[in-house]
């Protein structure tokens, strides 16, 4: 695989960016952090490359609202794993905790945008090579050992992201708890279930997707430090329902969902759902998030799904951020909100893709070929 050729990205958002402070929100997370490859089907342009996966776009979108950010993950020395730690430096992470080695993994996910039959968009994604069809790399979870010195050294953060379960992230979890963190899991699947359910009862605030997760055993309904249940509905919007004080849980309650002004195309959608909350509700760790109201959490929630339709007018899972200064994002998320948002006042722009390597080790094509291979195979 020859060297990537960087995208010239941070030339086009350096004007949207600004400095955050260093007394801004500090979260950490850890768990799927990728090189997501979006291709849209049908167009001549090359594919879109970003950083990707939950924790990664949720710890990016946190960045753009003006959280410190501090991914840890355990990736391989190649191209991919340099274009994520560049975009993460871009956005001020702090970047000390991914750890780059022959045995990491630098997953890669190939993304189709398409229309379906309706003409409503749809986003596919792949683990495998589209021209050869050899699986591509996967994510390798942070070592419990590597976890068990970050978490001894690790600055007290607000916030603790994760949806990956493993000893390590359960380590990170924990030692974050103890610090005053507000511990959110996203999980995407139960795996191993003895570990699932260490990671139900340590996490503050769970949310995952009716589609992925409907199996949850009864036992696990509410977690013991549970202040928020969340389950994502897809188009229906999605459910909750909280413990306040030391009221007993509240019963499900369903918000629908908000209208998108412009849909191009619903990926990552979640994500900013989850990042929109964080930053309603999560500045102040988990004391502040106990310290909200019924009003105040539904807020939170409405607020990430206004998110959630906004990022919708934009190609790949964060393509908003990339076009927009985050003080008009949060003008347009308000206005979402109250449905006042029309699809002439969103000001969406085409995304520029930028052309770069092949991500395969197998057939080792350039990704310009397998382009062209699938057009001439959709022809």
């Amino acid at each position: 695989m020859g060297k990537l050729t960087h995208p010239k990205y941070m030339g086009s958002i350096v004007k949207l960016k600004k400095r955050i402070p260093q007394n801004a929100p500090f979260a950490m997370g850890t768990g799927l952090i990728a090189l997501d490859v979006v291709v849209t089907a049908g167009a001549n342009s090359a594919p879109i490359h970003s950083t990707g996966g939950t924790c990664g776009n949720v710890l990016l979108a946190l960045s753009y609202l003006g959280f410190r950010v501090a991914p840890i993950c355990r990736l391989q020395d190649d191209d991919a794993a340099e274009l994520i730690r560049d975009e993460f430096r871009f956005w001020e992470a702090d970047t000390n905790h991914i750890s780059v080695g022959s045995d990491g993994s630098t997953p890669v996910i190939y993304q189709t945008i398409r229309p379906n039959p309706d003409g409503r968009p749809t986003h596919t994604f792949s683990w495998r090579c589209p021209s050869c069809g050899s699986r591509l790399p996967g994510y390798k979870p942070a070592l419990a050992s590597t976890a068990e010195t970050i978490a001894e050294a690790m600055e007290s953060p607000q916030v603790f992201f994760f949806d990956r379960v493993n000893r390590g992230s359960l380590i990170l979890a924990a030692k974050a708890s103890e610090r005053g963190a507000l511990v959110v899991f996203e999980p995407s699947s139960v795996g191993d279930h003895g570990l699932f359910k260490e990671a139900w009862s340590l996490a503050h605030v769970v949310k995952y997707s009716h589609e992925r997760l409907a199996d949850i055993p009864d036992s696990l309904e509410f977690g013991h430090n549970q202040l928020l249940q969340v389950e994502t509905l897809g188009a229906d919007g999605l459910r909750y329902r909280a413990k306040f004080g030391k009221r007993a849980t509240s019963p499900w309650k369903t918000l629908s969902a908000l209208k998108a002004p412009v849909l191009i195309d619903a990926a990552g959608a979640g994500d900013w759902c989850t990042a929109g909350l964080i930053h309603r509700l999560g500045r102040a760790g988990a004391e502040g998030f106990r310290a909200a109201s019924p009003a105040g959490v539904e807020g939170g929630l409405r607020f990430g799904q206004a998110l959630a339709a906004w990022n919708c007018g934009y190609a790949g899972a964060r393509g908003g951020m990339n076009q927009m200064p985050t003080e008009k994002c949060l003008e347009q998320a308000e206005r979402i909100i109250s449905g006042r948002l029309t699809e002439t006042e969103s000001n969406i722009k085409v995304t520029t893709a930028v052309p770069s390597g092949s991500w395969c080790r197998a057939c080792g094509e350039p990704e310009e070929n397998i382009s062209k291979q699938k057009r001439r195979n959709t022809a």
